[in-house]
């Protein structure tokens, strides 16, 4: 598989077991996912520092310096095989937000899902303003 130059750094060896653990093509495409959310963060210059981390023992990124945003999750499940999905908190507007902007762009599922299946491009753009506007959410959120 050919890696393309990326502002990834690398990665936690237990996030590691995780993608190692994934069959091949869902797996590529977490990689691309996380090539895109850091490769989001370096160019959202608000978001400042991106930690990546399991939580729910899923590949999940934050924003620590400052706590500009809320946490993504990315995961693939046997249970939906066809397909890898970005999370966010349900708790946020984020889904709600991202549904009245690119439906039908995108597939929400519930309050914190975007399902991405395995048999189309990545929608790069709209994913990154996605991934931009969670990284960013709490300075969004705390605005007069």
């Amino acid at each position: 598989m050919g890696h393309r130059a990326s502002l990834s750094p690398e990665m936690p060896a237990d996030v590691a077991a995780v993608f190692g653990a994934v069959p091949d093509a869902p797996r590529a495409r977490l990689l691309a996912l996380r090539d895109l959310i850091f490769d989001t963060a370096a160019r959202t210059r608000a978001a400042g520092r991106v930690t990546e981390a399991l939580k729910w023992g899923e590949p999940s990124y934050l924003t620590d310096a400052p706590k500009s945003g809320t946490t993504v999750r990315i995961a693939w499940k046997p249970k939906t095989p066809d397909r890898v999905s970005l999370f966010v908190p349900c708790q946020t507007s984020l889904i709600e937000d991202w549904r009245a902007r690119y439906t039908p762009d995108l597939t929400f599922i519930g309050n914190r899902e975007i399902a991405l299946p395995l048999d189309r491009p990545l929608p790069r753009a709209e994913l990154g303003h996605c991934i931009a506007m969670a990284l960013t959410y709490h300075l969004r959120k705390s605005a007069p």
